[in-house]
């Protein structure tokens, strides 16, 4: 009975969660809520995939942060035009962003998950610090339309249901303002990120060293549909 009431409360903790995001898409810290509510299992599965990549071993083994790669702005800036790190550089400069945003967002409330296995956590933190990359190189913008394609494009990479679930009320609240192009597009992202290599598993630290155009086919990453143009 304990564990039904468990399961209760998380399902109107998650729908409450919904409710906050559809109102405010800016509401960062609530896709962090529903996604830790919804999406255990498929971190689980991919912690464990990670940690059998050679990537992954390294990662874990020598204690690599991403989180230090990316807030190194001034780095960043001095890598080549062209390349990933200064194309995600000029990204987050563009949208006044920052590599410690996610952070603070994932840890608003307190709420933000505590891991017992550091591998877990590693992996799980690692995942969090890729969304603007991601966004880099899909070419998906920030705008909440830009964010649900980019949600599908990452529900179609790790099978997050908490990303499924907020992909598709944003689909379908775009299909009442902006017709059918819009559930087009998310799908075509959802197809995008499931022929796309693995994300998690690349090494990003030596990517950003590399021109953006090279990365993009490296990991078999199509420009946007026209769809999500038209939309847009």
């Amino acid at each position: 009975m304990a564990a039904r009431a468990d399961r209760i409360d998380q399902v109107r903790a998650t729908l409450h969660a919904l409710r906050q995001l559809v109102a405010d898409p800016d509401d960062t810290p609530r896709v962090f809520e529903i996604t830790r509510a919804l999406g255990r299992p498929s971190l689980r599965r991919g912690a464990l995939r990670f940690k059998s990549t050679p990537v992954g071993r390294r990662v874990l083994a020598e204690r690599i942060d991403l989180l230090d790669t990316l807030r190194d702005r001034v780095r960043l800036a001095k890598l080549p035009v062209g390349t990933l790190g200064r194309a995600y550089h000029d990204f987050v400069y563009r949208e006044n962003l920052s590599a410690d945003g996610l952070v603070e967002a994932s840890m608003a409330g307190g709420s933000h998950t505590r891991f017992d296995d550091a591998d877990m956590r590693r992996y799980a933190e690692r995942m969090r610090e890729q969304h603007d990359l991601w966004h880099t190189l899909t070419g998906y913008n920030r705008d909440p339309f830009g964010e649900v394609c980019l949600l599908a494009f990452t529900y179609a990479q790790t099978g997050n249901k908490g990303l499924g679930l907020i992909a598709l009320v944003g689909t379908l609240r775009g299909l009442q303002r902006a017709g059918a192009r819009v559930p087009k597009a998310v799908w075509n992202a959802f197809q995008a990120g499931r022929h796309a290599s693995w994300l998690p598993e690349q090494d990003w630290e030596r990517l950003l060293r590399l021109p953006v155009d090279d990365v993009r086919r490296q990991l078999a990453i199509p420009p946007p549909a026209r769809a999500y143009r038209d939309a847009a």
